[in-house]
């Protein structure tokens, strides 16, 4: 990896990954894939009195998809459900110190999955 075009706070989560793992007692649980670059991530929140009270991810891809991954985890946890909708990938990227344009779509990737996991506990909610 070529680190000269990504920040240090990308190289941190790169590195050592916030939140890795499944999340045996997730409720909502979000799938997303970019087939154009093969990046997969899944993540699994844990939702408790209408809080996000834990978070984790498994993600097959580069870097950036590993970076935004595990920020996306870091942000959502304590949030409530409409405060975490309101985390968009340009937050994810500006928490990360920036990402380069051509993994911008790393960050799209990281708000699709928490959208859907969102989606996915809601859905399990009845709502």
């Amino acid at each position: 990896m070529d680190n000269t075009q990504y920040s240090e706070k990308v190289m941190e989560h790169f590195l050592n990954p916030h939140n890795v793992g499944e999340l045996p007692d997730a409720n909502g649980i979000g799938n997303v894939g970019n087939p154009i670059c093969g990046d997969i991530m899944r993540l699994y929140i844990k939702v408790q009195d209408g809080r996000i009270v834990d978070a984790k991810f498994k993600t097959f891809g580069c870097g950036a998809a590993i970076a935004t991954s595990s920020m996306v985890t870091d942000l959502v946890r304590g949030k409530t459900i409409d405060e975490a909708l309101q985390i968009s990938n340009k937050a994810v990227a500006e928490a990360l110190g920036g990402l380069p344009k051509v993994k911008m779509h790393c960050s799209v990737l990281a708000e699709e999955a928490l959208r859907a996991a969102i989606e996915d506990y809601r859905k399990k909610q009845g709502q």
